[in-house]
């Protein structure tokens, strides 16, 4: 039996892999949360920054997943958003991984993000998996600075390493712009989004836990990064009208040029929600699922009325 100590398990992601994992009669489960109720398999460790304890759950395990982040904010008011991030991102993470070497853990498998190779591809030249690396935020300097540490501790050690990006993920509880998304075509709110020809890879939730399990036990896996994705990429057009299909409802696009959206948006200092609109950020997939021999369990449709399915 593998003994699995998983960060971070009240996150969308990490709630999404605990379920998973714990039906798994293969795998025994240790959970980490900051606050909660402890338990034999639920540790609450507090808050997550160089000092942290992990020594209680890290006993006896083979492998720790770390989902557990400062997650991404769009709007960070904060005074040194860098510093902030570096303390749980960074400090946090090394520190837990300094103490699973000591705890004698063999693979230590860390969520990152796309956001490490950059925010934006142009169409038709997607990211590879080891590009050299381009982050232009504090989450995504941050995100590369735990996986470059990570990679020193895991040559210095001898700890197996897998590391793992994914660019946007949905599901069902998703949060952020793609929750604003989907409230608008449920409303039938009319969107001046239906002519953009850019292209956008998104990884389900379901894609991306499948992903992550599979790259627990692979030798192929080890030190290596990995691209997460559905292995589809999308126009926003095209996703908006695949979120009103899901739905069973009409997605209300009105085709408005993409040039004249990024005018507007610039008048009114909105660049950035424009560049996750109307911009492209395709990912190359084609390491991760040729190293490992994996494809992704399901299409972007599948995905999308999955999500929709345990919504309702």
């Amino acid at each position: 039996m593998t003994k699995i100590m998983l960060t971070g398990a009240n996150g969308f992601v990490g709630s999404a892999l605990k379920a998973e994992l714990a039906s798994d009669s293969g795998i025994h489960l240790v959970t980490v949360v900051r606050r909660g109720k402890a338990s034999p398999d639920c540790v609450a460790v507090g808050n997550i920054d160089g000092g942290t304890d992990f020594s209680e759950a890290l006993a006896g395990i083979d492998v720790v997943i770390h989902a557990a982040a400062r997650a991404h904010i769009m709007r960070d008011e904060v005074d040194d958003p860098l510093a902030e991030y570096r303390n749980v991102n960074v400090e946090g993470t090394l520190n837990l991984a300094r103490q699973a070497v000591a705890a004698g853990v063999r693979r230590f498998v860390f969520l990152s993000s796309i956001k490490v190779n950059g925010e934006a591809t142009a169409p038709g030249n997607p990211f590879q998996a080891d590009d050299m690396p381009s982050p232009e935020d504090p989450y995504g300097v941050s995100k590369l600075e735990a996986e470059q540490g990570l990679m020193l501790l895991a040559a210095e050690s001898g700890m197996e390493m897998v590391i793992i990006r994914p660019p946007l993920v949905y599901g069902p509880g998703v949060k952020g712009n793609f929750a604003s998304m989907i409230k608008l075509v449920d409303k039938g709110v009319p969107l001046p989004l239906g002519a953009i020809h850019n292209k956008r890879s998104l990884v389900g939730i379901d894609n991306l836990v499948n992903l992550i399990i599979h790259c627990i036990n692979h030798p192929a896996a080890v030190n290596q990064v990995f691209l997460a994705g559905d292995g589809e990429d999308l126009s926003t057009t095209e996703l908006l009208r695949g979120v009103g299909k899901a739905m069973r409802k009409p997605a209300r696009l009105i085709p408005v040029p993409a040039g004249l959206l990024q005018c507007g948006a610039a008048v009114f200092g909105k660049r950035a929600i424009a560049q996750r609109l109307l911009g492209s950020l395709q990912v190359d997939i084609s390491k991760t699922c040729e190293l490992l021999v994996w494809k992704p369990p399901y299409t972007v449709e599948e995905g999308l009325r999955r999500c929709f399915e345990r919504s309702n």
